[in-house]
C-alpha cells in the first residue's frame, strides 16, 4: 500500500505543528496565557486552547498555569502541536499600498489610520484579510501591529493600533479607566429636539443561530453602557448627530440610538427599513457612522489628537442625497 504524505489528512486550510518552547521578552510581559495562545496558534478554537491549558499539554517554566495567568518576562512557554490555520494567499498589492496610504499618524509605538468602509479590522470568520493583515503585507516590519480597540466593519474612520506590546498594554488599560474620549458622527432618521443627551441603557449580546450577534437592551442581563449625544446639524427628516460613547459595547451607538427612536440611516440590523430603502435611491449605500475622532494622553502624558474627516460616500450623499431630496429643508 503507498504511504500517505505527512498531513496528508489535515484539511488542506490547516497545517501541524510541532511542540515549541517560546521565551517571553518585556514587549510580551503582560500578556494572558489564553490570549498569547490565540496568537501563537491562529484558527485553534477558542475552547481547545482552554482543555489545552486545563489538561497542563501548556506549560510555563515548566509547570500548569490557568487561562488567566500573564506572562512575565523570562518566562518560557511550551506550546503542544496543534493544528493551526495555514497561510492563505497574500492580498493584492494595490489593496495594502492603498492601505498604507491611509495612515494618518506613525510614530514607534503607534499606528493611527483613517479606516475606509467595507473593510474588516481582522481577518477572520470568512474573511481573508482584514487591516492588521493588510498593513503587515505592505510593511513587514509591522508584525507586531495589535488592535487597540474595534470599529465595525461599515464603518470608517479613526482607527488607533499599537506597535509594541507596551503601547498595546498602556492604551487597553487608559480605555478600561475612561481616559479615552472618542466621538462618531451619525445621521439618524427624524428631527433630534432632545438637546445634549446622555443615554444610559444596559446591552445584551445575543448570539444567533448563523453565528451572528445582535445586540439588545437589557436590564436584567445587560452590561453598563452610555453615550452622550448632541445635535450637530439637521437635514430635513434626518438629523446629524455627535456621539462620544463612554463605554465601549458591541454596536452600542446603533442600539443606543435605536433604543432612542432615532436609528442611524443604512443600519440594515438595527433601522428603520423604509427610510434605508429610500435612502439608497439616493446613494447611500452602507452605515452612515464614521468615527471622526480620538484623544488621549501618550506615555509621557502629551495629550495626542486624531481626526479623520467625512468619508467621502457619506459627505456626497450630504450634499447631492438628502438636501436635494427636500429641497428647501436643509440644514438650519
Amino acid at each position: 500500500m503507498q504511504e500517505k504524505p505527512p498531513n496528508a489528512d489535515i484539511p488542506a486550510a490547516t497545517r501541524a505543528t510541532s511542540v515549541r518552547k517560546v521565551a517571553i521578552d518585556a514587549e510580551r510581559a503582560g500578556q494572558r496565557i489564553d490570549n498569547f495562545l490565540r496568537g501563537e496558534l491562529p484558527g485553534v478554537p477558542k475552547g481547545r486552547l482552554y482543555r489545552l491549558l486545563r489538561r497542563g499539554e501548556v506549560r510555563v517554566n515548566g509547570g500548569r498555569v490557568r487561562a488567566e495567568y500573564k506572562l512575565a518576562d523570562g518566562d518560557e512557554v511550551r506550546i503542544p502541536p496543534a493544528r493551526i490555520r495555514a497561510e492563505g494567499a497574500p492580498p493584492s498589492e494595490k489593496m495594502a499600498t492603498d492601505m498604507l496610504d491611509r495612515v494618518i499618524y506613525e510614530d514607534k509605538r503607534l499606528l493611527v489610520l483613517d479606516k475606509p468602509t467595507g473593510v474588516a479590522v481582522h481577518g477572520g470568520s470568512g474573511i481573508s484579510h482584514g487591516v492588521i493583515e493588510l498593513l503587515r503585507h505592505a510593511r513587514p516590519d509591522l508584525k507586531d501591529l495589535a488592535l487597540v480597540h474595534r470599529i465595525d466593519r461599515e464603518t470608517s474612520g479613526c482607527l488607533v493600533m499599537a506597535k509594541r506590546r507596551s503601547a498595546l498594554r498602556d492604551l487597553h488599560a487608559r480605555f478600561r479607566e475612561g481616559k479615552v474620549e472618542k466621538n462618531y458622527l451619525a445621521l439618524v432618521v427624524g428631527d433630534w429636539q432632545l438637546g445634549e443627551q446622555l443615554i444610559d441603557a444596559p446591552l445584551h449580546v445575543q448570539n444567533r443561530s448563523n453565528g451572528e450577534r445582535h445586540v439588545v437592551v437589557s436590564g436584567k442581563y445587560g452590561k453598563s453602557a452610555q453615550t452622550r449625544v448632541s445635535l450637530s446639524r439637521t437635514y430635513g427628516k434626518y438629523s446629524l448627530l455627535s456621539c462620544a460613547p463612554i463605554t465601549g459595547r458591541t454596536h452600542q451607538i446603533r442600539v443606543h440610538l435605536d433604543h432612542a427612536e432615532h436609528p442611524i440611516l443604512g443600519d440594515e440590523r438595527y433601522g428603520d427599513d423604509d427610510a434605508n430603502r429610500k435612502a439608497r435611491k439616493f446613494g447611500l449605500r452602507r452605515l452612515f457612522l464614521h468615527a471622526q475622532s480620538i484623544a488621549f494622553a501618550d506615555d509621557s502624558g502629551n495629550d495626542l489628537h486624531f481626526t479623520a474627516p467625512l468619508a467621502g460616500d457619506l459627505e456626497r450623499f450630504l450634499s447631492a442625497g438628502v438636501i436635494d431630496a427636500r429641497r428647501g429643508r436643509g440644514g438650519r
